[in-house]
């Protein structure tokens, strides 16, 4: 049975949010409280009109997304449900990791509301071709019925992911492709599919 189209005023990209199935959200103030969203709502009037809008009971607010993200901090850069009541995020990687306090605020936020926390490796820092820092994420996977799609860079921590990865996902494969062509132009494989309910 086909689910009804359900409209809103909110601007809200896909991966703005990310739900686990049971009334949970994530997202980032940096992305749903920017001024080029809903520049006339408050948090709390975002949060009364998702939880209207899309059946949410929970909303858990992080806050800045990577450094440098063109998506104003989008959380499927940083932060995924990988089954109700268990988030995945990163963890820094290197002494130079440029997003190492921001996902340990994730990591921190994500526990003090009670969730089921696992971290795998950021890819720690990696830089353009004018050697600025960009926003790699091995958050940004796409989950299909028999694999995940995870972004991948040049670099150990990728590989380090990967192996954690499988062990969390037991029924898909996961598979590694790079990434770093496809996030120079912004995002990743996550930004580029949509989830269809089954």
């Amino acid at each position: 049975e086909a689910l009804p189209p359900v409209q809103h005023e909110l601007i809200l990209e896909g991966g703005a949010i990310d739900v686990d199935g049971e009334g949970r959200m994530l997202t980032t103030r940096q992305c749903l409280l920017n001024p080029n969203r809903n520049p006339d709502l408050s948090a709390d009037e975002i949060e009364a009109r998702i939880k209207a809008a899309l059946g949410v009971d929970e909303m858990i607010w992080l806050g800045d997304g990577l450094l440098n993200d063109h998506t104003d901090g989008h959380v499927d850069n940083v932060a995924r449900f990988i089954a109700p009541g268990h988030a995945l995020c990163q963890h820094p990687s290197g002494a130079d990791d440029p997003n190492a306090g921001v996902l340990m605020d994730i990591e921190n936020t994500l526990r003090r509301a009670g969730l089921q926390v696992t971290t795998i490796p950021s890819p720690g820092l990696i830089r353009d071709a004018d050697g600025a820092p960009i926003p790699a994420s091995h958050m940004n996977f796409t989950i299909t019925n028999g694999a995940v799609l995870v972004p991948v860079y040049e670099d150990h921590f990728s590989l380090v992911a990967l192996s954690e990865l499988r062990g969390l996902f037991p029924g898909r494969k996961v598979i590694g492709l790079p990434a770093g062509h496809i996030l120079a132009g912004g995002g990743s494989f996550h930004c580029m599919t949509r989830e269809i309910p089954a």
